[in-house]
């Protein structure tokens, strides 16, 4: 039972960073589509939408433990992918903003072994995957 109630505390604290981040690129299109589109990847509209969708999807498929393993894959991938391009590499001439660059990329890159080692591990028994197999 402790193992199972750490899985599922797991799960919640891993989706923390999704959920709310999805509401706000999907509450606010434009400027996330602005943010893409300054890093200069091609049709940041379309990005902006497809990358809030999944990250709140995403999220919530890891907190109700709903085909989490695949979900945890996608989303550790998700997170390499999102530091390389969001982070790697943004030093400038600012110390302070080349700094939280990277912490945000080691953020990500951290998050990917969460979700690694949940994808491994599995969801645990307070999950939909468990309930309905």
């Amino acid at each position: 039972m402790p193992v199972d109630a750490a899985a599922l505390i797991a799960r919640f604290l891993l989706a923390c960073v999704f959920l709310p981040n999805g509401i706000m690129k999907l509450t606010d299109i434009p400027a996330t589509a602005g943010y893409f589109a300054g890093l200069g990847l091609p049709a940041p509209l379309a990005l902006a939408w497809a990358a809030g969708l999944f990250e709140l999807i995403a999220g919530l498929c890891v907190v109700a433990g709903l085909q989490t393993r695949i979900a945890a894959v996608l989303l550790a991938a998700f997170c390499l992918i999102a530091g390389a391009l969001g982070h790697a590499g943004q030093d400038g001439d600012d110390p302070a903003l080349a700094f939280m660059h990277m912490q945000a990329l080691l953020k990500d890159i951290g998050l990917a072994g969460g979700f690694l080692a949940l994808a491994l591990a599995g969801p645990g028994r307070f999950s939909i995957d468990v309930a309905w197999p």
